[in-house]
């Protein structure tokens, strides 16, 4: 875990468990004793490791085997009995020293560029002590970097170079009004009069300019906006005093599978600015996004955390180095944020969900139960003559006082995500598949979508889905709370059905294929919350009436965290309001102040404890939640103030947690008991009843006690790129001695 040592005028952190996170304190060139974090990057300790007396080679930008589009910033450490000016660099045995010196913040840094496709050796020598090396993999810009064979048919917007979607980068000029407080377009050559200055959160006055990065890695658009003088210099070892190494990570919405190039979420957005000037970019914050961490546009997890990385790394070498990193976005922008965050840990410190979903597959899953419920209770006619279902009994069953939020959830899902002949943009009426005319076509699904996650079904060749309804005992709970009758209870069961690989209706319930369903926990697809100790997460939530975002998951994620920490989550905060979905108009702005002071309350704990603790212990908000209905707000002991949900209110409930599913919904497919007529009691089914019950559940029903089947810890940076299904990264290269000639 992340581990603090005092370094000369200040701190550093450093992560000695987890390869793939860097939280590293840099010393400032404003003065002695003056602090800099350089803040968890995706990179490793890379030469922190060095001989005491001898060199040490630090990547930068991100891991050295995540390296891409031939760039990467690098940092010589060198005892202080070394002079600088003679340590010699070279990159497969070219001499790379021109691209090195010693730099305003006192460190021998240089940014290498040009590195060929592959793995390239960069060694580090200086007379009378060891050297150094470490080899640096780079990946082409167009990707993939660990995501695998990229999906095929892709569109690239009209401007590229070729076929990966390569274009140079360019560059717009904002500034805020003194007169409107607007924002407007700004030309540097002929500069307007009215340009307002804003003072950063480190104090510094700057006029509010603002430089917007517009480019493609990843085969997608990506953004990075800061406060920037156009009559000033910025290099990465030396930025402009407006940034203050924060960063922000704006996300779109929704869920989607999109098979061409697309437009990155805004960075300037009221997201970013909020109600205030002095909020985000006005207080330092660089500002980025990409178009793939857009799930509307990428509900891939794998590709929107590869972007991700692309696009920090491309900040850290053009702009410099990351005190930390706090995402923010409400539906699928909270969906990016939280699956990512925990299968990719380090990508943020902080994240901001609003009207939040855990993960797609296990919302997925709820989508699901949606779609197959809905199937039967609006067809009269698979109604056993004499049972009939009213909207408060609909309502039970499901989970929640508005059908219409099954309408649109199931519509999402098996419409948009599920159905291989629906449209997805980028993929043509001639390429879509067809089962009679175009087997052989592209299927517009999510689960062929993340094929390099999940693979093929040995059967047909098509991607797996992680997928179950098998032993669910639809309506359970409202049995028992008598809202539904037993001849409605076997009803439902005996008929509900599944749906099959096309997304049409069977007899048969739905069994999760397999390694589909092993690969989605591992992957994080479905998020176990196992590595979101390690960052601080306030959920900004409002009440759902029909609007599909449950009030519950916010919940999920809580239990999901509990059981992973075996209490209540220090790390984990709901802002429950009454707007419905939002919470509150202002809680975009007072999440992103809140955030800001938690995590730089963490940052500057010099102690020796793991991330995981100094997030809990200097977490400085508390849950919101007070008169909301179906939700209580009660006063721990030494945690302060929790927002518990009422368990008895239905609205926040699904299918499944009605089926007897705990809030946590990460099962998707539940291990099985033998039906048994004594654990029903006291509800009492006929002889004939009883007969379909066992007819319907031949193997069992669901043991809600145990873990679901092949429920399985997320595993942490996996790469598909040599395996599908994937296998983990490992540890980051680290620089190795290279020991001095003669010595």
């Amino acid at each position: 875990m992340l581990a603090l040592r005092r370094a000369e005028g200040g701190r550093e952190l450093k992560d000695v468990g987890v390869e793939q996170v860097l939280w590293r304190a840099r010393l400032r060139r404003a003065g002695p004793g003056t602090l800099l974090i350089a803040g968890l990057l995706l990179g490793s300790l890379a030469g922190t490791a060095h001989a005491r007396a001898g060199l040490g080679i630090e990547v930068l930008s991100n891991r050295a085997d995540l390296v891409s589009a031939g760039d990467a910033l690098v940092a010589v450490r060198a005892p202080r009995s070394v002079d600088q000016s003679t340590i010699r660099v070279s990159v497969d045995g070219r001499d790379a020293t021109q691209r090195f010196a010693t730099r305003p913040n006192g460190r021998f840094e240089g940014l290498l560029t040009g590195l060929k496709r592959g793995t390239s050796m960069l060694r580090a020598t200086a007379p009378s002590v060891n050297g150094a090396e470490i080899a640096i993999t780079n990946h082409a810009n167009g990707g993939p970097v660990f995501s695998g064979p990229q999906i095929k048919p892709w569109r690239c917007q009209p401007t590229a170079r070729d076929a990966q979607c390569n274009q140079p980068p360019s560059y717009e000029y904002m500034y805020k009004s003194s007169t409107t407080g607007l924002l407007q377009s700004y030309d540097p050559e002929n500069p307007p009069s009215d340009v307002a200055t804003t003072t950063t959160d480190e104090g510094e006055t700057v006029p509010f300019i603002i430089r917007i990065e517009t480019g493609y890695q990843d085969r997608d658009e990506y953004k990075i906006a800061v406060l920037f003088d156009p009559d000033q210099p910025w290099k990465p070892w030396a930025p402009q005093r407006g940034w203050n190494h924060k960063l922000l990570i704006t996300h779109g919405a929704s869920c989607g599978i999109d098979h061409q190039a697309g437009t990155a979420p805004s960075v300037t957005g009221d997201t970013v600015l909020g109600s205030s000037p002095t909020v985000a970019l006005g207080r330092g914050f660089a500002v980025m996004s990409t178009a793939l961490d857009n799930a509307g546009h990428n509900c891939n997890i794998v590709t929107q955390a590869e972007s991700l990385v692309m696009a920090k790394e491309r900040l850290v070498e053009q702009y410099g180095e990351i005190r930390y990193t706090i995402g923010t976005g409400c539906s699928g922008g909270s969906l990016t944020q939280q699956q990512v965050a925990n299968a990719y840990p380090g990508v943020y410190q902080g994240i901001l969900p609003q009207c939040s979903f855990p993960d797609a597959w296990s919302t997925g899953q709820q989508l699901a139960d949606y779609h197959v419920v809905r199937e039967y209770v609006e067809d009269p006619t698979r109604w056993t003559p004499g049972v009939v279902w009213t909207p408060l009994e609909i309502a039970a069953i499901e989970g929640h006082p508005n059908h219409v939020n099954s309408i649109i959830l199931d519509s999402l899902y098996f419409t948009t995500l599920g159905d291989p002949t629906n449209p997805c943009a980028g993929v043509s009426d001639a390429e879509r598949y067809d089962p009679q005319t175009n087997p052989d076509g592209v299927r517009c699904t999510l689960a062929d979508y993340m094929v390099n996650v999940f693979g093929r079904r040995a059967e047909d060749g098509f991607a797996g889905r992680p997928l179950d309804n098998v032993g669910v005992q639809y309506g359970l709970q409202a049995l028992e709370r008598g809202q539904i009758t037993p001849a409605q209870f076997v009803d439902l069961n005996a008929r509900v059905g599944g749906a099959d690989i096309d997304a049409e209706r069977t007899e048969e319930r739905v069994a999760a294929d397999q390694p589909a369903l092993a690969n989605a926990y591992r992957s994080g697809a479905i998020n176990g919350a196992n590595n979101l100790d390690r960052v601080a997460i306030i959920d900004l939530r409002g009440p759902d009436h029909g609007a599909f975002h449950d009030a519950y998951r916010s919940w999920a994620v809580r239990a999901r965290l509990e059981r992973e920490q075996g209490e209540l989550p220090r790390n984990h905060v709901i802002w429950m309001g009454h707007v419905p979905l939002i919470g509150d108009p202002n809680y975009t702005t007072e999440g992103l102040l809140a955030m800001d002071e938690w995590l730089a309350a963490a940052e500057a704990d010099a102690s020796d404890a793991p991330l995981a603790e100094k997030i809990a212990r200097h977490r400085t908000v508390e849950d919101r939640c007070s008169n909301v209905p179906g939700v209580e707000q009660i006063e721990l002991p030494g945690i302060g103030q929790v927002c518990r949900l009422r368990h008895v209110q239905s609205r926040y409930a699904t299918p499944r947690m009605i089926a007897g599913e705990g809030v946590e919904t990460d099962a998707n497919k539940c291990r099985l008991k033998p039906l048994r007529r004594s654990e029903h009691y006291p509800i009492e089914f006929t002889d004939s009843q009883w007969a379909s019950l066992k007819q319907a559940f031949p193997s069992g029903v669901c043991d809600w006690s145990r873990p679901g089947v092949s429920q399985q810890d997320t595993i942490p940076w996996m790469t598909y790129e040599n395996a599908v299904g994937g296998q983990p990264l490992g540890p980051a290269p680290r620089s190795a001695t290279v020991p001095l000639e003669g010595g």
